[in-house]
């Protein structure tokens, strides 16, 4: 399992904080918090995961305080709060896809990949966890891959074999 200290202290490159302001330049003055949400997804591209120090650093540059970021950021799913592989693997867990085969495809990652949901691979390329609906109840089990979020349907065992194996000869 890949170990990253949770305390890192990350540097945002200038073509970060260019990104960063041509997204702030959106939004009226006084209203520049609602840049928050994009401004922590290029976060997350850059460092494949939202570290707390991250945080911090968006809350000075939009002058809120750092309790406001993290709220947002610990509320939507979608942010990482922890190291992830360069491919999060996430399945749908919900009752639709279960019916037909998400927790033996959840099982199935966890052998092939050999860590546990959550956990990041020894080569740093994957992570996977379950997830709440990911709005294909008639296609399942589905996948989605972030961070570009490519979305996989009517999963198995083989096909998630071929999936880890393309993306591996991708990287």
């Amino acid at each position: 399992m890949l170990k990253v200290e949770e305390q890192t202290p990350v540097t945002f490159s200038s073509e970060l904080l260019a990104k960063f302001d041509e997204i702030k330049s959106r939004y009226p003055e006084g209203k520049q918090k609602s840049a928050l949400l994009p401004l922590l997804h290029l976060v997350q591209a850059e460092f494949l995961w939202v570290p707390t120090s991250a945080m911090d650093q968006v809350a000075a540059y939009l002058n809120i305080q750092p309790i406001e970021v993290y709220e947002v950021a610990t509320f939507y799913t979608m942010y990482f709060l922890k190291p992830q592989g360069k491919y999060a693997l996430e399945v749908c867990r919900t009752g639709p896809c279960c019916l037909v085969g998400a927790e033996k495809i959840l099982s199935h990652l966890e052998d092939k990949l050999g860590v546990k949901e959550g956990e990041v691979t020894a080569d740093g390329l994957f992570s996977f966890r379950g997830v709440e609906c990911l709005a294909a109840c008639g296609f399942g089990p589905v996948l989605q891959i972030s961070p570009e979020y490519t979305f996989y349907e009517n999963l198995t065992t083989d096909s998630v074999d071929k999936l880890i194996e393309d993306l591996k000869n991708k990287s």
